[in-house]
């Protein structure tokens, strides 16, 4: 079994209910969540002017393919009515895989560990509250560590 780390996401409409559904069909449709973060409200990354989020980090353990885990979380999102409009557009879900074990994967559609972790405030505080040290297999060093090396104004504060 595999460790995988997920940061849910959304800025649009009933956002608690949607992290909510968004976990439901996870523990339905990939595996059990072992581990939640607190939530968190974020200011919009990328797109400034775009409502708040509301970020979660989860953890759960599986089998399946790092592809499959992609295919499963892309139609969760679809179900939960995510539209792919603009990059880092406003959203009712977003789901993105952190971690995979210590699997470095890149290939088309698919960069895990995600490829901008290190660079965000509101994906390092949920994930540093369930598992600090955790080791970035890239960077060699725990969550804990890149999170005090970010330099970041963006406000990120626990509900």
């Amino acid at each position: 079994m595999i460790d995988v780390f997920l940061l849910l996401g959304s800025n649009l409409g009933n956002r608690q209910l949607f992290l909510q559904q968004a976990a439901q069909h996870i523990e339905a449709d990939i595996a059990p969540i072992l581990n939640r973060s607190s939530i968190y409200e974020t200011q919009s990354w990328g797109k400034t002017d775009a409502p708040n989020y509301l970020n979660q980090v989860v953890q759960l353990k599986t089998d399946a393919p790092a592809p499959d885990v992609l295919q499963k979380i892309l139609n969760i999102e679809n179900v939960l009515g995510r539209k792919r409009k603009e990059k880092w557009g406003s959203r009712t879900i977003d789901i993105d895989i952190l971690f995979y074990g210590s699997d470095i994967i890149a290939e088309p559609g698919l960069n895990i560990p995600h490829p901008e972790l290190h660079h965000r405030m509101f994906t390092l505080a949920p994930l540093s509250e369930i598992a600090p040290d955790l080791i970035h297999p890239v960077l060699n060093k725990s969550i804990s560590h890149i999170k005090s090396e970010l330099k970041n104004n963006l406000i990120v504060k626990k509900l």
